[in-house]
């Protein structure tokens, strides 16, 4: 038994018996409580015991077969995700719990990973009290997410939360812009060959979504006033500045009308 592992796994929770037993589980293989006994050098009562409790804690699954039961030890890439994702969990509530305690801790971030946590980012904005401001890229998004129009944004419309967006005048942008008045939001277009972007920024209430599409598909929300309000002022100027790329002419002619 690699006795340097122990450590490792009561640094994660588990009782040195605990971790003795599932080591001695991952070198068995799926087999029976005695072998695993006398792997661990742990007596069997004990043992069988151990393994109930693994099994609770989702790090050893077992069956019966001619009645006797097995055990196996769950995958250890498995356990470390899962460790990894419970302690992410937990950073995300450090602002609240602190809050409880009295300490102002700003901003609160909650992260989110795969196709489901993006759509867990979605439905967190249709919770919105405001308008959501959008920096989106009309493509990418419905290209991990083939229904995102009858999941998401015909949700948006009925709800009656209004958008106003700015995005790539690609052919999915233009598309998007096309149906403006049916999905209750206003787009706005820029050049995609001088200002490319893949990622989606929403920002809403006291809240910004950020969204990654390309190198892996990963989200935050940062929930503070401040940043929300700073995203909030340089849409606004962004929005402005789209609409003079968008009608040239006619923001010259306000402009010299400015000066009388």
């Amino acid at each position: 038994m690699t006795k340097s592992l122990i450590p490792v796994l009561t640094n994660i929770g588990l009782t040195e018996k605990e971790a003795k037993v599932y080591i001695a589980l991952i070198e068995t293989g799926t087999t029976v409580v005695s072998l695993i006994a006398e792997k661990a050098k742990i007596n069997r009562v004990t043992t069988y015991d151990i393994l109930e409790k693994l099994t609770e804690k989702g790090l050893v699954s077992s069956f019966t077969k001619k009645g006797i039961k097995y055990f196996t030890a769950t995958d250890p890439e498995v356990v470390a995700s899962n460790f990894e994702q419970k302690t992410k969990t937990l950073t995300g509530a450090v602002p609240e719990l602190k809050r409880l305690r009295g300490e102002t801790a700003h901003p609160r971030i909650q992260y989110f990973e795969g196709l489901e946590g993006i759509k867990s980012i979605y439905s967190d904005t249709l919770t919105a009290k405001t308008e959501i401001l959008n920096f989106s890229n009309s493509e990418e998004i419905r290209k991990i997410w083939p229904t995102y129009d009858a999941d998401y944004v015909s949700k948006r419309s009925k709800k009656q939360i209004f958008l106003r967006g700015i995005i790539p005048s690609d052919e999915a942008g233009k598309k998007v812009k096309s149906e403006d008045s049916i999905y209750h939001r206003e787009m706005r277009l820029i050049p995609k060959d001088k200002y490319a972007f893949t990622n989606e920024i929403n920002i809403y209430d006291d809240k910004v979504a950020i969204i990654s599409f390309t190198d892996e598909l990963i989200g935050m929300i940062i929930e503070s006033k401040e940043i929300a309000n700073t995203q909030r002022a340089i849409f606004t100027m962004t929005w402005e500045f789209a609409d003079i790329l968008a009608n040239p002419r006619t923001s010259q002619d306000k402009n010299n009308m400015s000066m009388f």
